[in-house]
């Protein structure tokens, strides 16, 4: 039996990397998903390979558009994904139009996807919420500083959320990966693919699918266990500064 069989699903940035992944490991799990992302001709290609799915057009970064598509949902749960960086620089050679993006997306986005989406799993009781959070929300690195803030933020929002959440049977997650190959180093250089390769030069990445597979293995525990943080490195990176590269 699929063990997440008739259970309905949020995911946001559904439509590429992580958020896509980890779409198809719910769905194939037995789970509803509701595909949510802002392109929406890559959501209906996905919606069609995953029966059962619905597609929401959201920019999280838009809170009354948060409100307008997720508060009537009917959800056993969410996969907060929606996320990017922009530029690798210092602070002061910083550009404030891609500072504001990142808040914008990656904490307030969250934000508002939460205050959407609460007061339906609380009034039914139960629920799971799994924030994508990352390494660099636990260690800085030179020219990370406001995407690490960012996701810094993200994992404060997680630890509030446990607090406020006690005793209101909704588990909380948070799943910090280090270096995935996604399209995540193009959209930070935009668009810039030889850059954005030799971030990965040398050394095996994790794959969307193995994060996917982490967040599948938390949503599907036992009621009473609640798999709180789940940290994970490729093998060849020891830390945010540190990765091992073979020529």
């Amino acid at each position: 039996m699929q063990r997440l069989q008739a259970r309905t699903f949020l995911v946001t940035g559904s439509t590429a990397g992580i958020g896509e992944a980890t779409a198809r490991a719910l769905a194939a799990e037995g789970a509803r998903v509701v595909l949510a992302a802002r392109r929406k001709d890559r959501l209906a290609a996905l919606a069609k390979e995953l029966p059962g799915s619905q597609t929401v057009e959201l920019d999280v970064r838009d809170s009354a558009a948060c409100e307008r598509a997720l508060a009537g949902l009917a959800l056993d749960g969410a996969v907060i994904n929606a996320g990017l960086g922009r530029g690798l620089g210092s602070i002061a050679e910083g550009n404030v139009d891609e500072w504001n993006e990142m808040l914008d997306t990656n904490v307030k986005g969250v934000l508002h996807t939460l205050h959407a989406i609460l007061p339906g799993l609380l009034a039914r009781g139960k629920g799971d919420l799994v924030l994508l959070g990352s390494v660099a929300g636990r260690q800085v690195y030179p020219g990370g500083n406001v995407y690490c803030a960012s996701k810094h933020a993200v994992r404060a929002i997680y630890e509030s959320l446990r607090v406020d959440l006690a005793g209101k049977n909704v588990r909380v997650t948070t799943v910090d990966p280090g270096m995935v190959l996604t399209d995540f180093s193009i959209t930070r250089f935009r668009g810039d693919r030889e850059r954005a390769a030799k971030v990965y030069e040398g050394m095996t990445p994790l794959a969307p699918s193995d994060v996917a597979d982490a967040i599948l293995y938390a949503l599907t525990r036992p009621p009473h266990v609640n798999v709180g943080e789940i940290v994970l490195w490729p093998t060849d990176q020891a830390s945010t500064t540190s990765v091992t590269r073979r020529k």
